[in-house]
């Protein structure tokens, strides 16, 4: 890349941090001003992830390097963009702009700093996604965990502030870990470069090589806090439950920037070597055991909330055993499913609001009840029938259906079309099947059970929810507050009739993955810019 192209590198980054720096500059009382700001950032944020996107989808040479400072590696930072990041950072845009659109209809003004603080989360995220250095990873890191203890913490009551606490001490004591480990591999390595550990991790000595494990351990440890790894994850649906609707559903993507970083690293530095497969054990048995855990979890919840974020674990124990069983035809469809679970479960945190609008607590307590113990059943002779479902409830159970569709895996949409090419792969069927080995069975059992328990509990909670025996009020829901859901289904439609191009370019992204010589070699081979001076010397001598 040449010219102003090769800057879109950094402009996911640069974008949200000037603007999140700009809205502090302005008084909490100049809300609409604020928001204006933000949202018209958050849309050209999107405009640049759609380019960058289309640009992994086109070109052949899959790696674009972009030097900080314009200093080479390792000795410089650098900045990374291949399929893979490409495409969180779309999935992360995407996300961003609904999330905040929904957010602007009463949420932002709940509190101070909203708006600088979404961004400054941005920036940390797509940060995360574009370095290729395990500092600045921290860095970034760093910067995505202090928005999102703010935005967690936004708004009022107990619940929130009970578990907005339990949030940051276990986020403090995954970034400790994170700084051990980081600190255990320089001091072993001697760098911190991604591309020039993937070289020097095979000719270590032996000794050198155990605390650098010992090191990438650690670090391991606070990746899967963050993605949600049994046992490490009985923060995430207390916290995810208690955060305000848009704040929830952008946390749909942190848990899947540790699934990314795990992805990255795993495929990056033990691929090839005496420390290939390293960790891969505890990712499949971790993996295994998050799925069973999320799927009681699924079926034991009667609060929306806390289903979803059970939904959550369900998808990162997914995702998680296939990065354990290293199979990149498998791999491919997870990367649909990842895309795919992520637009369904922010969906879905946003449509809880809406819907429990309507519902009386003491109610909704009074209705379980009565399902369990089958009471109330008989109808009442003068009840009038026949009675019509208001628009608005229409509209909501719809979103609600689709969303129930997505996440447990049935037909047409993308959901089963994702679980279908992994399925399809662990059976052995067609040209990219694998051999079945226990573990892959066991997923292929964990993968359909999980789809079945989130369709009972779907199914129980819509029907409570919609077709109960007692009345709520219709909520009153605005167009900027559904607007965003119906977009982020409509995307998952998209997915679903773009099927064969999405899975195409999943298998290029596994393709880009499975090769870690054209990443380590197109960042060892980026050159510096040369200096004005340098130039115009060249220009004289010529």
């Amino acid at each position: 890349m040449i010219g102003w192209i090769h800057h879109l590198v950094i402009a996911p980054i640069l974008i949200p941090l000037v603007s999140g720096a700009l809205l502090l500059f302005f008084d909490e009382r100049r809300r609409t001003l604020k928001a204006f700001i933000s949202l018209g950032s958050t849309l050209l944020l999107g405009c640049v992830a759609l380019i960058l996107f289309a640009m992994q989808s086109g070109q052949q040479n899959l790696e674009n390097v972009y030097l900080l400072g314009n200093w080479i590696a390792p000795f410089g930072i650098v900045l990374v963009l291949d399929p893979l990041s490409a495409l969180m950072i779309l999935l992360t845009a995407s996300l961003a702009v609904p999330v905040l659109v929904f957010s602007l209809a009463r949420w932002h003004a709940v509190g101070a700093h909203f708006h600088t603080l979404f961004q400054l989360l941005l920036m940390g995220l797509n940060g995360a996604f574009l370095t290729g250095d395990l500092f600045n990873l921290f860095v970034f890191f760093e910067v995505m965990l202090a928005a999102s203890y703010g935005l967690l913490l936004h708004g009022s009551g107990p619940l929130r502030v009970k578990a907005g606490l339990h949030y940051i001490a276990v986020n403090l004591a995954g970034a400790l870990l994170f700084l051990i480990g980081v600190s255990l591999i320089y001091g072993t390595a001697g760098t911190l470069n991604m591309a020039d550990l993937a070289e020097r991790i095979p000719v270590m000595s032996a000794d050198k090589r155990m605390l650098m494990e010992a090191g990438a351990g650690v670090l391991g440890v606070a990746f899967l806090i963050k993605a949600g790894m049994w046992p490490l994850c009985f923060w995430l649906p207390a916290a995810y439950s208690a955060a305000s609707a848009p704040i929830a559903a952008i946390f749909a993507v942190m848990t899947k920037l540790g699934i990314y970083i795990i992805l990255r690293l795993t495929m990056l530095l033990f691929a090839d070597g005496p420390s290939a497969g390293f960790g891969s054990s505890v990712l499949l048995f971790g993996g295994i055991a998050t799925l069973v855990y999320a799927t009681i979890g699924v079926l034991a919840s009667q609060a929306l909330t806390r289903l979803t974020g059970f939904s959550v674990l369900v998808s990162s124990g997914t995702l998680l055993t296939v990065i354990g069983i290293n199979e990149g035809t498998i791999s491919s469809g997870a990367l649909l499913y990842l895309v795919s679970s992520t637009l369904a479960i922010s969906a879905l945190f946003m449509l809880i609001e809406l819907v429990e609008r309507g519902q009386d607590a003491g109610a909704n307590v009074l209705a379980v009840t009565m399902e369990a113990y089958g009471e109330g059943d008989e109808e009442d002779p003068e009840e009038e029938q026949g009675t019509g479902m208001p628009g608005t409830i229409a509209v909501l159970g719809t979103c609600f259906a689709a969303c129930a569709i997505l996440l447990s895996g049935l037909p047409p949409l993308s959901g089963f079309i994702a679980k279908f090419a992994m399925l399809s792969v662990m059976m052995g069927t067609g040209t990219t099947g694998v051999s079945p080995t226990p573990a892959v069975w066991m997923l292929a059992i964990l993968i359909i059970l999980s789809g079945v328990a989130s369709l009972i509990s779907m199914t129980r909670a819509g029907m409570r929810t919609f077709w109960g025996s007692i009345e709520g009020t219709v909520p009153r829901v605005r167009i900027i507050e559904i607007a965003p859901i119906i977009f982020l289904l409509a995307l998952t439609t998209a997915l679903t009739l773009r099927a064969g191009p999405a899975l195409e370019y999943m298998d290029k992204t596994i393709h880009a993955l499975s090769n870690p010589a054209n990443y380590i070699g197109a960042v060892r081979d980026a050159a510096a810019v040369p200096k004005a001076e340098t130039l115009e010397a060249g220009k004289e001598t010529d």
